[in-house]
């Protein structure tokens, strides 16, 4: 085989190299590199990766039965290289048995996987490698709902009783950004200590020792910044295939291909992906203004409708209401309160992603379909307009939940700057001094934005919760008066045959 596990030089200096393959792949990934966002930009290498290596073929039960089949449950076994070649082999025979339309070169591809799993989880070639990690790299490559992924690395994890502590969980959040650390973005996802990420998670479970995988999925919903790529990924696979009927604003390509992003602040201003997210403008073109929505699944009506509203209340929105409603599309998870600093382009990236079958209350088009489905009390359109307002709900109390954590650290930091001291004897002490209350005092200005950020959501939630009360209550009517109708039914047509019977014995 190509991909060696060890060699040695002249001199009797370890030494280790790629596939001729694999090198090649590393060259074309380095070609988007000129993509703005880290997340994004790690998504699209992966991709890349996932269908170099088949992965992207690979089903995640078909990949669950073959390490069943190698005996492989026990997370901290220690595999060696034959063994992961025998896993190997066995994943792309299932693949060559399932795909048959589909020619497989089975040796090409355990060499490459082999050679890329290796430089994620054993760079120094030692030939040594964990199951949790053999398996946590193949699994976040697979052809599977991202949500799938979650429960099953979870399950990994995770005690008899369905929970895991503090400790596991570490263990698989380690795992997983070797995956980023590999390809040389894992600063923008909080570098390699994931002792954040895992306090973040626990706050799911306030003062439990231990989480649920109910606590687990509620987290990673939130696209939590330290795995924000994989959620991404996904999300990169589906826009492969969407098409939208618009015209790119920068390149003029028609229709888009990929993700569409549209601002929310510019009427009928669409970006491709490629320009978005690479930057790319145009001499004379107005720069795409924030806040922006990304699609990555063909628009609807209702959604064309949604944004037109939007877009109107944002025209008469000052910069500085902005500024003080900041929107990230994930979750951060670095503490305030760390020495190493996780900003990065991707903290200034104002970015909600495509939410198909949300409706916006405050919009004209959301408080007509609400209306008419009051006034004609249908069954199933009063369901899925409740479906749309639970999901805008549980929107909500995402984005009030982040605040509340950032709330707690801004509060939390000032009462450490201003009791702490300075070293003894340090000569600039004093401009420590002074450089951590300055620091305080943006805090607390800080926790006051965040302050009216959370009332003013939870004013939102309280309307939200009313409307949703209405309707349920008109749902149990309906129920209720279809019940009446069938039983007065039912009286009908037993009353009718009765007479029937009657007149034939007349």
């Amino acid at each position: 085989r190509r991909c060696t596990v060890k060699g040695e030089d002249h001199q009797a200096q370890t030494t280790c190299w790629d596939h001729p393959k694999m090198t090649e792949l590393y060259q074309v990934l380095a070609d988007l590199n000129n993509i703005k966002f880290s997340a994004y930009r790690t998504a699209m290498k992966l991709r890349r990766v996932q269908k170099a290596l088949r992965l992207d073929l690979l089903r995640l039960v078909s990949v669950v039965d073959v390490f069943r089949e190698q005996d492989l449950q026990h997370g901290e076994h220690v595999m060696d290289v034959v063994e992961m070649i025998h896993a190997l082999t066995g994943l792309y025979e299932r693949l060559e048995e399932e795909r048959r339309a589909i020619v497989v070169n089975i040796p090409l591809c355990v060499d490459m996987c082999l050679n890329w799993l290796l430089n994620v989880y054993d760079s120094g070639r030692n030939g040594k490698m964990r199951v949790l990690s053999f398996k946590t790299g193949l699994v976040s490559l697979c052809n599977a709902d991202v949500q799938e992924k979650y429960k099953y690395l979870f399950r990994q994890v995770s005690g008899p009783g369905g929970l895991t502590d503090q400790r596991y969980l570490t263990m698989l959040l380690y795992e997983a950004i070797q995956i980023p650390r590999q390809l040389g973005e894992v600063a923008a996802f909080g570098g390699s200590n994931v002792e954040p990420s895992v306090r973040s998670c626990f706050r799911m479970a306030p003062g439990k020792p231990a989480i649920e995988v109910s606590h687990f999925l509620e987290w990673m919903s939130l696209e939590p910044q330290s795995v924000v790529w994989l959620a991404v990924l996904q999300r990169v696979a589906v826009a492969e295939s969407a098409k939208h009927q618009a015209k790119c604003y920068i390149c003029k390509q028609c229709p888009i291909k990929g993700f569409r992003y549209r601002s929310l602040k510019q009427f009928n201003v669409d970006i491709c992906q490629m320009c978005f997210l690479t930057g790319r403008t145009t001499k004379g073109k107005k720069q795409l203004q924030y806040p922006i929505m990304e699609y990555y699944t063909p628009t609807t009506s209702g959604e064309k409708m949604r944004d037109f509203a939007k877009t109107l209340k944002n025209k008469f929105r000052s910069k500085q209401y902005f500024s003080k409603h900041p929107q990230r599309g994930y979750l951060p998870v670095q503490s305030v309160l760390e020495a190493e600093s996780s900003d990065t382009d991707e903290d200034q990236y104002l970015l909600r992603h495509s939410s198909p079958g949300t409706l916006d209350q405050d919009s004209p088009s959301g408080q007509q379909m609400l209306l008419a489905h009051l006034d004609c009390q249908d069954k199933d359109e009063l369901q899925r307009t409740l479906a749309r307002l639970e999901n805008e709900n549980r929107v909500l109390q995402g984005e009030w939940r982040r605040l509340k954590w950032r709330h707690e650290e801004a509060a939390a930091a000032p009462q450490l700057t201003e009791g702490g001291e300075g070293v003894p004897g340090s000569p600039t002490e004093g401009q420590q001094d002074e450089e951590l209350l300055a620091e305080a005092r943006v805090l607390r200005q800080h926790k006051t934005r965040l302050e009216t950020r959370m009332q003013i959501l939870e004013d939102h939630n309280k309307q939200l919760e009313s409307q949703l009360h209405r309707l349920r209550e008109l749902l149990l009517q309906v129920g209720k008066e279809e019940g009446e109708r069938k039983v007065e039914r039912k009286r009908r047509e037993r009353k009718k045959k009765y007479g029937l019977e009657k007149r034939r014995r007349g």
